[in-house]
Formats: C-alpha cells, structure tokens, sequence
C-alpha cells in the first residue's frame, strides 16, 4: 500500500473538500488565485475595520463609561494595539502547526479562531452588566483576533507573484493590497447603513454587534476560497520545491535578519498613513465635532473608493517604473503631506474631505506597492516564511500603535504633532530603500 502523503494526512475536510474542486476542474488560473487573494485579504481588512470603527463609535461608552470621551478612547485605542502585541506569537505558533499539520490546518484554525473572536464580541457585555471584566473580556478577544491574524499568512500572494509575468509584476502586487479598501468600505457601509437606519439608543444597544456577525460568515467564504487554492497542483508543487514551504524563524534570522529588518521598514510610511486616515480622524472628529459620526462615514467611504482607484494605479506605474520607485516617490509624497494635512482637520468639512480624499489618494498609491517590497531578496528555502514575518513586523511597527500614538499626541500637542509622526515613517520607508539599492 502507498504511503499517505504527509499533506494529506494532516488535511483539513475543507482542504480535502477543495483538493476535489481541483481535481475536477484541473488547473487554477492565475485571475483565480487573484481572486481568491483578494477575498481572503478583504475578509481579514474587514474584520479589522469592524473593531475600528466599533472602537472609536461604541467601546468608550459602553466599557468605559466612567472616564470621559477622550480618556475612554485612548482606552480603547490600548486595547485596539493588543492585537498587533499578539500577532507575533500567533505566527511563530501558527508556523510551528504549517510545519507539523499541514498549512490546511494552520489556516482553518486561524480563520475560525479570528472569525469566533471577532463574532465573540457581539455578545460582549457592558461596563453597567459586569464592571470592569467587560474591557478584560474586550482585551482578551482582541489579543485572540490578534494571535489569529499571526496565522492567516496562506502563501498565495507569494504564489500570486510566482505565477506573475515579468513585465507584470507591480500589478500582481497590487492585487492583494485591493483588500484593504474593499473591506474598509464595506465595514463603513455596513454601520452608515445602520447608523442611519437606527435611533442612537438601539444602534447603541444592540445595532453595532450585526457588523461582527457578518465578519465570522465572510470569513467561512474566505476560507474554502483560501484553502481550495493552496490544494491546487501549483501550490503543491512549489511547497515541495521549499519555495513556498515554511522555514524555521532561528534559520530565517540567522541567516537573513538584515533582508527582514529592511521589508519591515521599506513599508512605513503607507503603514502609518493607513490608520492616520481612517481610524484616528474618525476619532478625532467624532472627539471635537458635535455632528454625527454618520457625516464622517460618509466621507471615508469616498476616500476608501479613492483608495481603491489609487491601489490599481499603482500596480500600472510599478510595470512601467517599478515597484521600488513608486513606493519611494509616495513616501517622499507623504512626507511632504505630512507637513500641512493633519491641520486640515480642524478646519471644517472642507478641509476633512480634503485630509481625507488626499490622504487615501497617497496611501493607495504607496500601500499598493508595500506588501513585500523586498521579498525577492529572501533565498527560495525563506521566501514563504520571510514574506509572513516581514508582514507581521512592518504592521506591529508601523502600524499597531498610530491611531493611540496619534490622538494622544493631538490632544496632547495639536494636531501639528501627527504631521511629525507621520514624517518619521516616511524617512523609514526612504533609507530602508536606499540601504536596498546599495546593497543591489
């Protein structure tokens, strides 16, 4: 009798139920594999920008009544950073699992723990029901969300890339950055609509808690579309070859620490960017402004629509300039927003929706080119955990802290403050890809 394969062995039935599919249908084209990359990154962009919102709209009054609106924010925002604190264990444990059970099994663990997470917290109990366990309860779900997220790097945009032609590369790392305004606007879309549909008493009560059930039925789609494109012949066959097999993490920094040191801050100045015009001016509006949030809703719903146009130009310029150039030029092109946009906020409609609109103009533009910016440098036999960990250390860095970093140091010092901010992960993206090109 022939020996089971070690893949199959420690397969998931959904990842048996999609090796089916293929064998049926034959070969995965490469628009499927974008396809698929493109719903599972939405799924995940979803989810985030569901706490976000929730996080600004919801959490301080109802965890954290007892402080006032801007204290229960920062509250909020603290718990908000836990997730990136947690997604750095859960992809060291998650890659011990891909070693030993198989990838099938690292992504449904991870995709059903991120979508029970996330679905937990609509049954999340107020600060008036349980007192202080409610944020610990909060606080544990988000690390949970988090711990998740470590899991959810499947490998395709690698295999994305790997399939891509040559004079087409910027466009096929464009394709999983799509995710982020795709789930940003529908996460935006879904409390405008029940904002508006809504009384403040119920939206408070009970509305806000939908949005995290949708998150856990997107993410079952998300998943069998995932795990039918890592069962697919190409995914196997370049598993087999290393080139997409996961490595030790002590090997990968052993021997290339300098590679992922350089990915992890090429991508800063989009990474920053990102929470500076989506999560922090809601808060900052909804903190100073005696209007509805559902204003503001409204205008990062049009910026998200901008976003996503700047994204796919992005993948256009990178074929035609490169992708490094591109993120340099945006870099140098945030840092100049830098200087002048955040004060757009304090004045009035007109200069919001230009923060706003600007803003995602730019963050399109260098998000677009910022996943995996220096994945080519990894060796083959690190390429597939090189890209996960670069991932994870470019959004703790970059990322994890802005929207609390931010509003403290605007309620702090103005809003002249977050300009600084912003700066210091522009001139991060410019000298990791200077240091690159010297060392090219």
């Amino acid at each position: 009798m022939a020996a089971t394969p070690a893949s199959a062995a420690s397969s998931t039935p959904l990842e048996r139920d999609a090796r089916l599919v293929n064998a049926r249908e034959h070969r995965v084209r490469p628009g499927e594999i974008a396809v698929g990359v493109i719903i599972g990154r939405s799924s995940e962009f979803f989810d985030f920008f569901v706490y976000a919102i929730a996080s600004v709209l919801v959490f301080p009054s109802l965890v954290f009544p007892y402080a006032d609106a801007l204290t229960g924010t920062l509250y909020s925002f603290a718990i908000f950073s836990l997730a990136f604190i947690a997604r750095p264990f859960g992809a060291f444990l998650f890659m011990w699992i891909d070693r030993r059970h198989g990838r099938g099994v690292k992504l449904t663990t991870a995709l059903f723990l991120l979508g029970g997470s996330t679905a937990a917290m609509a049954f999340l109990p107020g600060y008036a029901q349980v007192g202080h366990v409610a944020a610990v309860i909060l606080a544990l779900l988000r690390i949970g969300q988090g711990f998740a997220q470590g899991g959810t790097w499947d490998g395709l945009p690698s295999l994305l890339s790997l399939n891509a032609p040559p004079e087409r590369r910027g466009w096929f790392a464009m394709i999983p950055q799509l995710g982020a305004p795709i789930g940003m606007f529908v996460a935006s879309a879904l409390f405008a609509f029940l904002l508006v549909t809504l009384k403040t008493t119920d939206f408070l009560e009970w509305g806000w808690r939908y949005p995290f059930f949708v998150a856990f039925v997107i993410n079952v789609v998300a998943l069998f579309a995932r795990l039918r494109l890592i069962s697919t012949p190409e995914f196997e066959r370049l598993y087999e070859s290393r080139e997409l097999q996961p490595s030790p993490l002590a090997s990968l920094l052993r021997e290339e620490a300098r590679t992922v040191v350089l990915g992890a801050f090429a991508p800063l100045a989009s990474f920053a960017l990102f929470h500076l015009v989506t999560v922090f001016p809601l808060s900052w509006v909804v903190l100073t402004s005696s209007e509805a949030p559902l204003r503001f809703l409204v205008i990062e719903l049009v910026g998200a629509v901008v976003g996503l146009v700047a994204v796919i130009a992005s993948g256009i310029l990178a074929d035609r300039f490169g992708g490094r150039k591109v993120l340099a030029v945006s870099a140098a092109l945030i840092g100049a927003y830098s200087g002048f946009a955040p004060q757009l906020l304090s004045k009035g409609p007109g200069g919001e929706w230009s923060y706003v609109l600007l803003g995602f103009a730019l963050l399109g533009l260098g998000f677009g080119q910022s996943s995996g910016a220096l994945n080519y440098r990894f060796s083959s036999k690190h390429r597939y955990t090189g890209a996960g960990t670069t991932a994870t250390a470019a959004w703790f860095i970059g990322a994890g802290f802005a929207p609390l970093v931010a509003l403290l140091l605007a309620s702090s010092f103005g809003l002249i403050s977050v300009g600084a901010y912003l700066l210091s992960g522009a001139v991060c993206t410019l000298a990791a890809l200077a240091l690159n090109r010297l060392e090219d």
